[in-house]
């Protein structure tokens, strides 16, 4: 019994795969973009920081009880986004119960996001998170902040947040263009560097979901 003990002590425990997800807004924007780039992110990050993702992101609207089933969920699109009075009202609770929620201007969402964002939380500003902040420490270095993935306008990259009792619970990434970087390499024939800076980047986001 003792021996028996001890060998099921050495063995690792199961820790079951969880699971990510894409939102489908409504709008008319093309919240199906970049197919590739969440499969992508998920491989890097299974191989490179030790999660344990499915392999195959789910797809999720605002409005479903399934939303809550996700720590961390995706957008991107280069259009039109609204939430309905419903989305408001389940996006805010699945963030304030603890999740997490990523937008990824892919280039034309920015005056559409910032309204409907204000919806769900009214009294509260996008801030634009320093350097400084976890997401850009760990487990990959980038002390300049968010890195610039695709020119766009040429502005420089921002990171904008939400926070709830000092925990980031909204992301929205606006020009960097992370899911670009994320995709198949030849989608937009970015250089190697340029992908992996965007891998890593999108690693310290999934890091950050994981263990705060």
């Amino acid at each position: 019994m003792k021996k028996l003990f001890c060998l099921l002590f050495l063995l690792p425990l199961f820790v079951p795969a969880q699971e990510i997800a894409l939102i489908k807004y409504n709008g008319g924007g093309d919240w199906y973009a970049n197919p590739t780039s969440l499969p992508n992110l998920i491989k890097f990050c299974n191989q490179n920081i030790r999660t344990r993702i499915k392999a195959k992101p789910a797809t999720v609207e605002l409005s479903s009880p399934d939303l809550f089933s996700y720590p961390f969920v995706h957008a991107t699109g280069h259009g039109n986004v609204v939430f309905s009075d419903a989305e408001v009202i389940n996006l805010r609770k699945y963030m304030l119960s603890g999740g997490f929620v990523h937008f990824d201007d892919n280039y034309g969402m920015d005056q559409y996001l910032r309204k409907e964002i204000r919806k769900v939380f009214p009294d509260q500003e996008l801030v634009e998170i320093p350097a400084s902040h976890p997401i850009f420490q760990k487990p990959f270095p980038f002390p300049s902040g968010l890195p610039k993935i695709h020119e766009h306008d040429g502005k420089r990259p921002q990171a904008f947040g939400i926070f709830i009792e000092n925990r980031l619970v909204f992301l929205y990434t606006f020009e960097c263009d992370l899911g670009d970087g994320w995709e198949d390499p030849e989608v937009h024939n970015d250089p190697k560097e340029v992908r992996e800076k965007a891998l890593k980047m999108g690693a310290n986001i999934l890091n950050y979901v994981f263990n705060n």
